[in-house]
């Protein structure tokens, strides 16, 4: 029997402190770190809600339900800064931790950046809904049932699954409230679901562990839950007898579930810390072609439904669509009002990091991966990347990896206990084509990546 998962709508209430009651609380913290002397203060209030069932050969190995909440609280003494936090909403913690911040500040240096954003960089008038609230309250019941349904899919799938790391199932929501004194105050529910299954297949060459899960902001957009577990399977058994490649300069693919990683070393290297701390190989590279010319990277943060969708940063700054790369060339940065003081630069409202970032190939010459196999003819697909071998100062690239060896454009043999290596600059230049194939469970999406070259070792 097939199970199937939708939004729950009640009239009990779902949090314990209504968003009229978060703002109060907000208004009287900002009040509180005045009187107490504070030249500036902000405020961040969240509550959330929970629960996380694991399954494993379909007995139930743990179930879990959080509840949590908590005020963090930052004050400025002129240009010194203090931050403390609580999870006590009454009134005596409230005073309590306002001072702990004000105490804090008192003994911090001063730091000509720190500071609330300028007041007419604040977002102004109404938060938009994103539609980003869709809260699902299953029953303890329905999620081991759906975990169970997904495992099972999984282990049925072929007679070399002979193992499980067991199925998951997870919900959450909250809420929060965003407060300064110069007067923003805005916040809005969130909420955001996932489902996986990990398996592990043997022959008589040994075990291969694979995995696949589902992230998403409202419980219908969830895919049956057996074909979550046959796509670990299927991914499991595919990596059985898989040995070392030849060594040499070959094309390389990224799987998309993987290329997002190249996104995120993108984003890593044009984000403000790095640039302003001199530890990135993209310092000075605004303006300059990173990319080949047929690549766009898209940030669109008022997507609908999006899984790193906002209406405002992390400083109060209302967020815009852009284009980060246009036809190769580097338009923006990532900087936090901080990060933008210090580099004498313009905030991008990316206080708290990016949002919904599309790499596209504006060609879409090619739809899946199996398209751009075929266009590579000979190489290596990469599906799983090991360690954290990349140094942002100067791009250098080098990660232990597992695949598949293509041959015809066809896969020819699973991979394993290699090492590829680069330099990022020349993998970013170096793209030859991006599929279409990306995946909606990504706030950095991005279909498969083919790179004209790579140094893999193997045999």
């Amino acid at each position: 029997m097939t199970s199937h998962v939708a939004d729950v709508s009640t009239n009990d209430p779902l949090f314990a402190h209504t968003r009229e009651a978060l703002s109060r609380i907000a208004t009287d913290v900002i009040d509180l770190a005045k009187v107490g002397g504070a030249s500036a203060s902000e405020v961040d209030i969240s509550e959330g809600f929970g629960q996380s069932v694991n399954v494993r050969q379909g007995e139930v190995e743990t179930i879990e339900h959080h509840r949590d909440k908590q005020v963090g609280v930052t004050v400025y003494l002129g240009q010194r800064k203090g931050y403390a936090s609580t999870s006590d909403f009454s009134g005596e913690a409230l005073q309590a931790t306002v001072r702990a911040a004000l105490d804090i500040a008192r003994f911090t240096a001063e730091d000509p950046c720190a500071g609330l954003p300028d007041v007419e960089q604040l977002m102004l008038g109404p938060v938009p809904d994103l539609d980003l609230f869709h809260p699902w309250a299953p029953s303890v019941e329905t999620a081991v049932n759906l975990a169970r349904e997904c495992e099972a899919a999984g282990l049925a799938f072929s007679s070399a699954i002979q193992n499980s790391e067991g199925a998951s199932v997870s919900t959450h929501q909250g809420h929060f409230i965003m407060a300064n004194s110069l007067g923003f105050l805005g916040g809005y529910p969130t909420s955001r679901h996932s489902m996986g299954c990990a398996l592990i297949a043997a022959d008589e060459h040994g075990m291969q562990r694979d995995d696949w899960y589902e992230s998403v902001r409202a419980a219908t957009q969830f895919p049956p839950a057996a074909e979550i577990g046959l796509k670990a399977a299927q991914r499991a058994v595919a990596r059985l007898g898989g040995r070392q490649c030849p060594t040499g300069e070959v094309p390389v693919i990224f799987e998309a579930p993987i290329a997002s990683t190249i996104v995120g070393s993108l984003v890593h290297a044009a984000s403000g810390g790095a640039l302003y701390r001199k530890s990135s190989f993209l310092e000075g590279a605004l303006g300059t072609q990173i990319l080949p010319d047929f690549v766009v990277l898209e940030e669109r943060p008022l997507l609908r439904g999006g899984q790193s969708s906002a209406p405002f940063d992390g400083d109060g700054l209302a967020t815009r669509d852009r284009d980060v790369v246009r036809a190769g060339i580097l338009e923006g940065y990532f900087l936090s009002v901080y990060s933008a003081r210090k580099l004498g630069m313009a905030p991008t409202a990316n206080g708290g990091g990016s949002h919904n970032l599309f790499l596209r190939d504006t060609r879409a010459a090619h739809s899946n991966l199996q398209s751009l196999m075929k266009t590579m003819g000979r190489g290596l697909l990469v599906t799983e990347l090991l360690g954290q071998g990349v140094n942002y100062v100067n791009g250098d690239y080098s990660r232990g990896a597992a695949g598949f060896w293509i041959e015809n454009g066809e896969i020819a043999y699973p991979v394993e206990e290699i090492t590829i290596a680069g330099n990022l600059k020349d993998m970013m230049q170096g793209i030859a084509a991006i599929a279409e194939d990306r995946l909606s469970r990504n706030a950095k999406q991005s279909g498969a990546i083919l790179l004209d070259r790579m140094m893999v070792a193997g045999a």
